[in-house]
């Protein structure tokens, strides 16, 4: 049956002809001129399949009781990977959210095209700040990092950070095709009139463009907050909702009033509704469960028998978020659009563990750092009727996979003129000659000085800024316990000149860091940058 299935979808969707080159100089409406001539090519009489991709925010594995979480119960997340494919070695672009979504959105290495730091509104000014900053006050293991020859960013360079005019969004792609799109939640890809949601392909956007927004007015009577010891607390707190973190539909401020993870939700279900008779590509990333710690009280009240008030709430506010997802999945089937949509689930990197609630272990690390706890996260892929149910995937698969699927899938054609990471997932799963084969033998992370490689199961990962290296044999040693680099030093070798040459493809970060995050592991310290 799976390979007739198979052969269905890759014979009626072909990639139709994407031999075409054209001048960078010619930039988007080019490309858009020539994707408009290929709808001609895809079959009239075959609806396209729906595409909904849901994102959670500084997710841990050991979130999710499909990977053995024992704090909270997953059930509806838990669905999608018994319905389909749930992937244990699943890797994020970055373990830091905005570089993160910028690979997911492309299906290219955020380094490609200088994306490989998080977004900033503010930088030291002078010698003095700095002083203030790195002596004065206590910032934990935030350190402030010393701009090169002290030039800080002016305001407009500062608002060009996020997605380049040059980088297309898989939204972009779909478009032309007749998809319907849609971004409900979180951007963080950049505030510019460039960058933001309804110029990058999306017809219908209701969220916010910073990393964070209060999930409910902190006043409201069935909120309960929670506010942390961590120094980048407060700032979250004090914007609040204003600026950048303002809820916006279609780019107006509106007034929301609703626990914000279940008015995405919402927000989601009724778009789809709205588009259910046409071909849809609906992009939903939650905030959930990135700080502020807020939740509504019901759910909070369900978690009386945990002590500590960090992970009370951090518990509650996955249990929200799980809940959410049951509410969009249930909403797919009711509409009896399950058997033509492809789902994915995933998060944009570990668990947050500065915030004394997320615990990534076993797994080494968390966000902002490359050891496993920081990129390897939850991953499950549902297409009911076309995929087997219940597989689980122990190859490593990467989040560029999702455009590279979806691509694939509907045919998409990219220009020839840049490189594209990802890789069709599909034939992994409904043909014999694929099937227990790797999708990736190599992965790569870099974020300025912090770097790193999976290349089979060696893991190496290098920090220039603390000159430490580590390898790690993940098949013998998943929890990243024994360096192995003294006893294989051409290993280290190997992995180090291809680094280099993977290096040799980038561009430079293009915007500077703020921060140095102190990663203390044993007796070993490391730094990430921000």
């Amino acid at each position: 049956m799976l390979p007739i299935l198979a052969l269905l979808i890759y014979g009626i969707w072909p990639l139709p002809n994407t031999d075409f080159t054209i001048s960078v100089d010619s930039e988007k409406m080019a490309y858009k001129a020539a994707y408009m001539q290929q709808e001609a090519l895809l079959p009239s009489t075959q609806k396209l399949p729906n595409i909904v991709v849901i994102l959670a925010d500084d997710l841990s594995r050991q979130d999710v009781s499909r990977y053995g979480g024992e704090h909270v119960q997953t059930p509806h997340i838990d669905a999608i990977g018994a319905n389909g494919v749930t992937f244990t070695e699943a890797y994020a672009a970055s373990p830091i959210c905005a570089p993160s979504r910028a690979g997911l959105i492309t299906g290219r290495y955020p380094q490609r095209f200088g994306f490989e730091i998080n977004l900033h509104e503010r930088y030291p000014r002078n010698r003095l700040e700095y002083f203030v900053f790195s002596y004065l006050l206590d910032t934990g293991n935030w350190k402030v990092a010393a701009l090169q020859n002290w030039e800080v960013p002016s305001v407009a360079e500062m608002q060009k950070q996020g997605l380049p005019p040059s980088e297309f969004t898989l939204a972009e792609y779909l478009k032309p095709l007749g998809y319907q799109t849609a971004a409900i939640g979180k951007w963080h890809l950049g505030f510019n009139e460039s960058a933001i949601p309804n110029n990058r392909g999306f017809d219908y956007h209701y969220g916010f463009y910073e990393a964070f927004s209060l999930y409910a007015p902190e006043d409201a009577s069935n909120i309960v907050n929670q506010h942390l010891t961590d120094f980048s607390d407060p700032h979250i707190w004090k914007k609040g909702r204003m600026g950048t973190c303002a809820i916006v539909r279609n780019g107006e401020p509106v007034q929301e009033e609703t626990y914000l993870t279940n008015r995405f939700a919402a927000e989601a279900k009724e778009w789809i509704t709205a588009h259910q008779e046409d071909p849809f590509f609906i992009y939903i990333p939650f905030s959930a469960p990135h700080t502020p710690f807020q939740v509504t009280k019901d759910y909070y009240d369900q978690f009386d028998q945990v002590r500590s008030p960090e992970k009370r709430i951090y518990y509650a506010m996955i249990k929200a978020l799980d809940d959410a997802v049951g509410s969009i999945m249930e909403h797919l089937k009711a509409l009896n659009l399950e058997e033509n949509t492809l789902v994915f689930f995933m998060s944009d990197n570990g668990g947050a563990e500065y915030t004394l609630a997320a615990d990534n272990s076993p797994l080494k690390g968390g966000k902002f750092s490359n050891f496993e706890g920081g990129i390897n996260v939850p991953f499950m892929m549902q297409w009911k009727g076309v995929l087997p149910e219940g597989v689980e995937c122990n190859d490593p698969v990467s989040s560029l996979d999702i455009f590279a699927t979806v691509a694939a899938l509907t045919g998409v054609g990219v220009p020839t003129d840049r490189t594209y990471d990802g890789v069709d997932l599909l034939p992994y799963f409904l043909t014999d000659s694929l099937m227990g084969k790797r999708p990736h033998e190599t992965l790569y992370w870099r974020s300025k000085y912090h770097k790193a490689i999976r290349e089979g199961d060696w893991k190496l990962i290098r920090d220039d800024m603390s000159q430490k290296t580590v390898l790690y044999n993940l098949k013998e040693d998943k929890y990243e316990q024994v360096d192995q680099s003294a006893a294989f030093p051409e290993v280290v070798a190997q992995l180090s000149l291809n680094i280099k040459e993977w290096e040799s493809t980038l561009m430079d970060p293009a915007w500077p860091r703020v921060m140095d995050y102190e990663i203390l592991e044993g007796r070993d310290t490391f730094y990430f940058p921000l």
